[in-house]
């Protein structure tokens, strides 16, 4: 079997981990039994792009229970956890291209490792694959019946792909999930953001003036958590109503250049190009911390942040010191990717139970339905949605009240009133 990860011999540490975070991923777990008996994705091949982390693995496991072919390989380059890597292709015979902290170069290689299967379904995180297919690798369209996507960065560029006319494939939206987004950006960035910057840094949030760059269902979390722990949180926006949401909500709400010269640590949260840009810089207190938990490296202009500085120093791990030239210092996390996959483990493995359970029940509806489907954009079906809320629920031993049918009949009508 063909792969490439760091080194094999992790495999065994990998699986305890991976075992460990199955024990929290109930909803993933029922999905697997069914598909194990029904066989759903049969002969199916599976192309994967998403970060390689413990829940990755146990989302590849229920796939290939469920009778598909999977590969898979990173969405990101530090985000991959090299124990899992291992342990997926040793103990799961699951082929893996991945290795944390890999070049462009071999990125983009493990990709192409990926599409050289030729792959019936694709399932990105970012649209790296579909955009890849798209623009080197045509020839692959002939064989591929849909795919899907996992966050908003990759949404956003699909929707651009089907605004442009060149989306050659329906894709499922799985971020758009209320399931999704609701509880992973939320509960999970939230959490997982402020893990990432302690683990890094070892920083108190308490007394701190927090910048959150963006007010979506990231930032919603994210400032939630801030907050918390005690910090006093900024919002900046370019959205006219999540800035009164977050004005409303009890935070600051300014622009970025207000911003830069009372935070102490920034954080972008926003899926757009330069939201921390050179600008900024120099506004900001000396050793301000910035980092980003966006999908892309690139909402921190890094690039002009080294233009306009006379030195770079690592001086911890994940932590890069930048000195302006006019004496003060930045700290930028995580060479500015995602810092809860960088300098952290990513979301809780019960946070990505719902989000991983939402791909496995979208890669089986694209098989039963690909035929009905044209080569849109697609959001979840809200019979799945609320299916996987229902399991979730039922993991949680939690029970809800059932419309009776006078109550059913009254919301279906409009003859009654006062």
């Amino acid at each position: 079997m063909k792969y490439d990860v760091r080194d094999i011999k992790l495999a065994d540490e990998g699986k305890k981990r991976i075992v460990w975070a199955a024990k929290e991923m109930p909803v993933l777990r029922q999905i697997s039994e069914r598909f194990l008996k029904e066989k759903p994705l049969k002969n199916k091949r599976i192309g994967a792009c998403l970060h390689v982390t413990t829940e990755t693995a146990n989302l590849a496991i229920a796939l290939k229970a469920g009778g598909a072919d999977v590969y898979l390989c990173a969405s990101n380059p530090l985000s991959t956890q090299d124990d899992v890597a291992a342990s997926l292709v040793k103990h799961y015979n699951i082929p893996v291209f991945a290795i944390k902290g890999e070049d462009n170069k071999t990125y983009y290689k493990h990709i192409n490792e990926i599409l050289n299967i030729e792959p019936q379904i694709t399932m990105d995180d970012g649209a790296d694959l579909v955009t890849t297919i798209l623009l080197k690798r045509k020839e692959l369209l002939k064989n591929i019946i849909g795919g899907t996507e996992e966050t908003t960065t990759g949404v956003i560029r699909l929707r651009a792909m089907e605004k442009d006319g060149v989306l050659a494939y329906p894709v499922i939206a799985v971020n758009d999930a209320l399931t999704k987004h609701f509880f992973d950006n939320r509960y999970g960035t939230g959490q997982s953001t402020i893990d990432g910057i302690i683990r890094a840094t070892n920083v108190l949030f308490a007394g701190k003036v927090v910048v959150t760059a963006g007010y979506g269902w990231c930032g919603r979390g994210f400032a939630m958590r801030a907050k918390g722990l005690g910090a006093h949180v900024i919002v900046t926006e370019v959205n006219h109503l999540k800035a009164i949401e977050a004005a409303m909500d009890g935070y600051e709400v300014m622009p970025m250049s207000e911003a830069a010269k009372k935070g102490d640590i920034f954080v972008t949260l926003t899926g757009d190009l330069n939201v921390i840009d050179k600008r900024h810089f120099p506004l900001m207190k000396n050793g301000a911390i910035v980092c980003n938990s966006g999908h892309f490296n690139n909402e921190i202009n890094i690039d002009a942040l080294k233009q306009m500085s006379k030195s770079v120093k690592n001086v911890r791990n994940f932590v890069d010191e930048y000195t302006l030239k006019n004496g003060k210092t930045v700290c930028v996390l995580g060479e500015g990717r995602l810092i809860n996959l960088a300098a952290a483990e990513g979301h809780p493995a019960s946070v990505m139970d719902m989000s991983f359970a939402n791909q496995a029940l979208s890669a089986e509806f694209m098989v039963k339905n690909s035929k009905n489907l044209e080569k849109k954009v697609y959001t979840v079906p809200e019979k799945l949605d609320m299916e996987i809320a229902r399991l979730k629920l039922n993991a949680m031993g939690i029970k809800i009240d059932a419309l009776t049918k006078e109550q059913q009949k009254y919301l279906n009508s409009w003859q009654s009133g006062t």
